[in-house]
């Protein structure tokens, strides 16, 4: 039984924009896609159902470190694995562990052989290896799992960057070889850093281990947003037609357009549930910080070209109310808006694919919102 594959079905005349659908063993999905992520097992302030019933989500991330540490991955694997431990239906995506071990510069030492880190919970030490990382995501279970790399930061040296991509793809290896579980997609990872030509050979150098999809890391780091593109743009007449490609991090409206028209399928980000729970929401008018003093009287829905449950029942006042008084359910609500704006906003790019208009929606929405 083949239980991944993808295929391109609409490709767009103006740009590598493209829409496709992606098999994994708990459902189709189509693409371009947001993921909302769930990093310990849960979506912050979302229940499961609303994921499918209000923010309309085809896939969630979850993420290797967080669970490896709580609850860990023999318990998740007792319940079932991480669908049934979180009562979710539809596809996983786990990240290998390697961001988060790597962000906590101050808390680890890279070798070759792998990574020795502190737990910034409680201090112990661990040690992650490729296999590890494999591991620990075979038994959570996820439908597509990542490759263990190196994520260099911002601003390194290229003498650095390279002795990274060298570490990176060498791990590749020896996840492709660890991983046999045909029921999980492996995603290799295209670092490089800042670097074009470092970029371009990482691509070529992880084909052969991508069957289905690869992602891009190491992007939306710290670098200015043209940076970003400038990479994507490097890379974007380079990748292969029959493969999925996830931009690994990236989730803000401006930047899921743009990266659609580079060609990319797939992206997640924490920032639509984080700042919802600061109070500030995406809308079609641009951003709206509800807990202003101006919306103090403001009884108009949030957003009246948004279909989600907050905006057909709430107002501007009364979430203003919810956030001032710390009720929590000003974040669920906020949370629900958020996700649902970039889930619709994937299907407005659809659209606008399907069309041939997809240049004209960029500038026609970049004027109308302001992102």
């Amino acid at each position: 039984m083949k239980y991944f594959d993808f295929k391109v079905k609409e490709k767009s005349s103006e740009c590598y924009a493209r829409i496709g659908e992606l098999k994994t063993p708990h459902g189709v999905i189509e693409t371009p896609v947001f993921m909302p992520v769930g990093t310990q097992a849960t979506v912050k302030a979302v229940e499961p159902r609303e994921l499918t019933s209000e923010v309309h989500a085809q896939i969630i991330l979850s993420n290797t470190y967080h669970l490896y540490l709580r609850p860990t991955a023999d318990l998740v694997a007792k319940a079932g694995g991480l669908h049934k431990f979180m009562n979710w239906n539809g596809p996983i995506l786990t990240d290998s562990g390697g961001f988060q071990v790597f962000s906590l510069a101050d808390l680890n030492k890279i070798t070759d052989n792998g990574v020795h880190f502190k737990s910034h919970l409680d201090g112990s030490s661990h040690f992650f290896t490729p296999e590890k990382s494999m591991e620990v995501q075979n038994k959570l279970g996820s439908d597509i799992i990542m490759a263990f790399d190196e994520c260099s930061t911002y601003g390194v040296t290229k003498p650095y960057a390279v002795d990274a991509l060298k570490r990176t793809q060498k791990w590749l290896e020896r996840c492709y070889a660890y991983q046999q579980n045909p029921k999980q997609m492996l995603f290799p990872i295209v670092q490089g850093n800042f670097f074009a030509d470092l970029r371009l050979k990482a691509l070529k150098d992880i084909l052969p281990y991508a069957k289905v999809g690869f992602s891009i890391g190491g992007l939306s780091v710290g670098e200015p947003k043209p940076l970003m593109y400038e990479m994507l743009d490097v890379l974007a007449p380079n990748y292969p037609e029959d493969k999925a490609r996830y931009l690994m991090g990236v989730g803000s409206p401006d930047c899921i357009i743009e990266g659609v028209i580079r060609g990319i399928d797939m992206f997640d980000c924490v920032l639509p549930t984080r700042i919802a729970r600061n109070g500030t929401a995406f809308t079609s008018k641009g951003k709206v910080v509800v807990k202003n003093g101006k919306y103090k009287e403001d009884f108009s829905t949030l957003d009246d070209e948004c279909d989600c449950y907050c905006c057909k029942n709430f107002t501007k006042a009364y979430l203003r109310h919810l956030f001032n008084t710390d009720e929590i359910l000003g974040a669920q609500l906020l949370s629900i808006h958020n996700l649902r704006y970039l889930t619709h906003l994937t299907e407005q790019i659809k659209q606008a694919i399907r069309e041939y208009r997809l240049l004209e929606f960029r500038q026609e929405y970049l004027k109308k919102t302001g992102y």
